[in-house]
């Protein structure tokens, strides 16, 4: 600008002194005075010196201004950023040396060249968008793009463009990012690959700032906490806790931070569905290089071993109050089975008496029959209760009248009840056609009894009553007593096996405490339930229902035959007993005598199978299963060898569900259980010697 000034200023000057030269008076013209031809010439002298001055001056500022030109295009050649001009289009209209050596051309080979050329394919549309925004906001924008890869040219650069005066250019420069962005990829290398070894690690792991805040989080503690980590990272999470919880978190972290010392607590968390849990937290101090603080820390989740200790507490408990009550039971059984053995063998011993009259020695077989009886309800229910348990008591579903069933109940308790002085009545409310029922009438006969049994154990006086209603599509059966009632706390308890055996001295009574259990069973297999409402000191009344099924159905020949046996339309037969004990042995030879013109005895399975092949003519075997050298189901096999027609009947004590089929597998025809009663052995040898 300077230099402008000058060659103008210069020019007027020299106009002036043309002007004045022109001016300059000849020796011949006389008309100017001497004076102003004096004044004209000293004035221009001066100008003339003045343009002399000027001259100079205008010399010296064109050399400085070039020196200066020079000394910007060594700056902007030389510079360590890139600077281009470019044109709406994006051509590069000028660039620094700096600049081509980033595109790796020579000057002359880049001006008038696309600049987005010398752009990745992946970042050409951010350059793109850049130079637009550049032209159309007339402000300062940034980008940063890849260039492709040429030698040792960078890789990521970083642009900053301004819009020009002349707003079909812009100015903009680049600058060399490569070594930030190979920084920033090696860090973000670390950061996964720590991400992946964390992640790898089945325990929780988490980082916290000394705000409390999570700076790094596994997958596994986004499990646990069920919520995902962009919900976790920057925040402290205590949003999705209970207060009592986050209280106790912040106190424990505080601690470490504090005392820079490690601690291991067992804690309660919640997480992001309201799930409690139990888990055991590691925390520790960490001071990175910077001297920032962090808090690590590593959880184990410990709900399900906590869950497994309650488990493993709660069935030691149950072990040790079922093995109480076992013992106490096995001692009740003690008991139960001593005291009729007591009454058969010391009313045996007074059989043997001499001079024992008739109506004593009358009683005497009462009382022993009746020990008997007692010992044989103990041994069933033992047996039925097992059965129970190992899911093989089978129903067997014909027609019952409950009206009977509940006369002769009454019938036969009647009695007794009255012995105690107390009254036994009964309830029937259906007529007989309606009566007739589809159940397991021998179930049914068992739970009754049992029910008015225990009524009668536990009344001293009163009044026992059974009976039932219709109460829609059900039965609903009752036994109500005036007896010494059941307290509320134990009312949940007595259908339990065992349960008897807990009651406490005061109130036990005799029994094995099975009745109930063996009741609950049944009434459930039959399709019903059962209750109670007692009341202590008042009494009690038993509830059952079962479904009021009144289809036919039609009896089977062995329900048949049980109730037509007759004991003089068989023939007389050629029997072989085969029994090992010799009481069991003898009173089936009682019991069949009158049926046999010849009774043989085999006492192994290998003597059974020599008589029948000695005895082609025996006409019944009474196979006992379990025998020496032997057993029975063996000796049956080898005996269907030879013989096909001979009739085996199987007799065991074991009276198990599955026996029955186990004979007939074997080649038995039947199969009987002990003790056998003389009326259904008849009943068997009717079935298969009528006349």
């Amino acid at each position: 600008m300077k230099s402008a000034t000058m060659d103008s200023e210069s020019q007027n000057l020299r106009q002036k002194a043309e002007a004045l030269q022109k001016m300059k008076p000849s020796h011949a013209d006389s008309s100017l005075s001497a004076i102003e031809t004096a004044k004209l010439i000293h004035e221009l002298e001066v100008h003339q010196i003045e343009l002399e001055l000027q001259n100079k001056e205008l010399i010296l500022a064109r050399s400085s201004v070039q020196e200066l030109a020079e000394r910007y295009t060594e700056l902007y050649d030389l510079a360590p950023s890139g600077y281009f001009t470019l044109s709406m289009e994006g051509e590069i209209l000028n660039l620094n040396l700096c600049g081509a050596q980033f595109l790796g051309k020579e000057r002359s080979q880049l001006t008038g060249s696309r600049f987005d050329l010398f752009i990745s394919v992946d970042t050409r549309p951010i350059f793109n968008l850049f130079l637009d925004k550049v032209f159309q906001t007339k402000s300062k924008e940034t980008c940063e793009v890849k260039l492709i890869s040429n030698g040792d040219c960078p890789t990521h650069v970083l642009l900053t463009g301004i819009s020009t005066e002349n707003l079909e250019q812009c100015n903009v420069t680049m600058v060399d990012i490569s070594e930030r962005k190979r920084a920033e990829e090696a860090e973000q290398e670390s950061k996964d690959f720590l991400d992946k070894i964390i992640n790898s690690v089945a325990s929780p792991i988490f980082v916290k700032d000394v705000q409390h805040r999570f700076c790094l989080v596994n997958d596994p503690l986004c499990s646990l906490l069920n919520l995902p980590v962009e919900k976790l990272i920057g925040t402290t999470g205590y949003e999705y806790i209970p207060e009592e919880q986050m209280k106790v978190f912040i106190a424990k972290d505080q601690e470490v931070f504090i005392t820079g010392k490690e601690n291991i607590n067992e804690e309660k968390l919640t997480d992001g569905t309201g799930k409690i849990q139990n888990i055991v937290t590691q925390k520790a101090l960490y001071t990175d290089p910077k001297g920032n603080k962090f808090l690590v820390g590593v959880i184990n989740d410990i709900t399900e071993i906590r869950k497994k200790e309650i488990e493993l507490i709660t069935a030691k408990e149950h072990a040790e109050e079922c093995d109480r009550l076992k013992s106490a039971f096995l001692c009740n059984m003690s008991h139960e089975i001593r005291t009729p053995m007591n009454g058969i063998l010391g009313f045996a011993e007074l059989l043997k008496e001499p001079g024992l009259n008739g109506e004593d020695q009358q009683e005497y077989i009462r009382i022993i029959e009746k020990s008997g009886n007692r010992m044989l309800n103990i041994i069933n229910d033992i047996v039925d209760i097992s059965k129970i348990e190992a899911g093989l008591m089978n129903l067997n579903v014909t027609e019952s009248n409950i009206n009977e069933q509940i006369e002769y109940i009454y019938t036969f308790f009647k009695p007794e009840v009255e012995t105690k002085g107390m009254k036994l009545s009964f309830r029937n409310a259906l007529p007989a056609k309606e009566a007739i029922i589809k159940t397991d009438r021998e179930k049914l006969y068992a739970i009754l009894t049992n029910l008015v049994k225990n009524a009668i154990k536990y009344c001293k006086e009163g009044a026992i009553e059974l009976g039932y209603e219709r109460k829609g599509k059900d039965i609903e059966f009752f036994v109500k007593d005036t007896g010494i009632g059941i307290p509320k706390e134990r009312q949940g308890a007595i259908f339990e096996r065992f349960i008897q055996a807990d009651i406490v001295d005061v109130q036990a009574r005799q029994g094995a405490g099975l009745g109930l259990a063996i009741s609950q069973s049944f009434v459930e297999m039959l399709g019903g339930e059962i209750w109670v409402e007692s009341e202590e000191g008042i009494g009690s009344t038993f509830y059952f229902t079962l479904p009021y099924n009144t289809e036919p159905v039609k009896e089977t020949l062995d329900q048949q035959l049980a109730t037509s046996v007759k004991i003089d339309n068989v023939s007389k037969l050629k029997i072989l007993i085969a029994e090992d004990d010799d009481v069991s042995e003898m009173l089936i030879a009682i019991n069949i005598k009158e049926f046999g013109k010849e009774i043989l005895k085999a006492r192994t399975g290998v003597e059974a199978v020599e008589a029948c092949r000695n005895n082609p003519d025996i006409n019944l075997v009474l196979m006992d299963i379990r025998m020496p050298e032997m057993g029975g189901y063996e000796a049956t096999r080898q005996i269907r060898e030879f013989d096909k027609n001979v009739v085996i009947i199987a007799q065991t004590a074991y009276g198990l569900i599955g026996d029955r089929e186990k004979a007939i597998e074997a080649g038995c025809n039947d199969y009987i259980a002990k003790p056998i009663g003389k009326a259904e052995l008849l009943a068997l040898i009717q079935k298969y010697f009528k006349k």
